[in-house]
């Protein structure tokens, strides 16, 4: 697996619509040749293109063959990439099935600055690559690539709903549920939550998982939840908050293993037991976990199976498949001595 940098390559699409005035999806109806366009605006984006010379830069990319890559993009800072080993794994999965298929794995980190789609899209429209992964999504500024010339498969489901994109996510609102049923059953009462980003839909699935459980349980205490980053100093921040706040918690189902280990953190600086005093579930099924002392009790993810399902989705349309397809794979409670 290779990195590379974004540099500022030739207009894309996007360029073409802003330099025309309209939505990206009118552009792309005009350049693909769909008739519902009205005159004056089809005008108005073939000038466009004329001008900016999209058209034969996209003539000369039909007529190039393939790359021979796929570019893995990963919508976080690059500190947050290496300090988080989903994204290794995610990575390990998706590489092995390239590599038997012959293909050259490239990362593309995206951080979340005010203009970050530009580069990224020229990038991935600039001929470069055959088809892209796309994981770690937020929704603040949503990733619109249903338009590209080339296949794009994102890992979990997009946050922005409709569209045509291929997927694959995991069940993270039944693997959140059963967490936090676990706690419930074992005779816990305030059972609280570290629940990570709205902007990820799997923060919002895992948030909305707890908060079905503990309503099954005639329970609901706003007070109870918390929000972090899925990164562990969140998870120890969000503890030491939620301690202030609900002396009394019991138990702490958090959305990520990362943000479970800094809750243990926080939870031994303020002289608390695990599981003696506060039982901990977290989510991901870590190598971390296994490290802790005591072993995390955790839900699993298949996250290689997922980057390898994700690239399997990939090959398929690389290799003429149309249609969109979306696979959402099992998790599994994995009972160690945190709960």
């Amino acid at each position: 697996m290779s990195s590379v940098e974004l540099p500022q390559l030739r207009p894309t699409l996007a360029d073409v619509a802003r330099a025309a005035g309209v939505s990206t999806a009118t552009a792309s109806r005009v350049l693909n040749g769909f008739p519902r366009v009205r005159p004056k605006t089809r005008m108005q984006v073939e000038s466009a293109m004329s001008a900016l010379g999209y058209a034969r830069q996209r003539a000369a990319r039909a007529t190039a063959g393939r790359t021979g890559s796929v570019a893995l993009v990963v919508c976080e800072e690059v500190m947050r990439l290496f300090a988080d080993p989903y994204f290794a794994r995610i990575s390990a999965g998706a590489g092995k099935e390239l590599t038997g298929a012959g293909l050259q794995l490239v990362l593309l980190t995206v951080p979340a600055t005010e203009n970050y789609q530009a580069p990224l899209v020229r990038y991935l429209d600039g001929g470069h690559v055959d088809g892209a992964l796309v994981v770690g999504m937020h929704g603040r500024r949503p990733l619109d690539l249903d338009w590209l010339g080339i296949p794009v498969v994102f890992g979990g489901r997009p946050v922005r709903e409709g569209g045509c994109s291929s997927y694959v996510d995991v069940d993270n609102r039944g693997g959140a549920q059963r967490a936090t049923q676990r706690l419930i059953d074992a005779g816990r009462r305030a059972v609280a939550t570290i629940a990570g980003p709205q902007d990820m839909t799997a923060g919002v699935d895992r948030l909305l998982g707890y908060r079905q459980a503990v309503a099954g349980a005639g329970r609901g205490d706003r007070g109870l939840v918390v929000f972090g980053d899925f990164g562990q100093a969140s998870g120890e921040h969000a503890t030491t908050r939620l301690l202030d706040r609900r002396p009394n918690v019991d138990a702490i189902f958090a959305a990520s293993d990362m943000m479970a280990v800094g809750a243990m953190r926080a939870l031994h600086r303020a002289g608390r037991r695990v599981p003696g005093d506060v039982a901990v579930i977290g989510f991901d099924d870590l190598p971390i976990g296994r490290r802790t002392d005591p072993p995390l009790t955790t839900v699993r993810q298949p996250i290689e199976e997922m980057g390898a399902r994700m690239t399997g989705e990939l090959l398929a349309m690389l290799g003429g498949s149309a249609t969109p397809r979306c696979a959402v794979l099992d998790t599994e409670l994995v009972l160690r001595a945190t709960a």
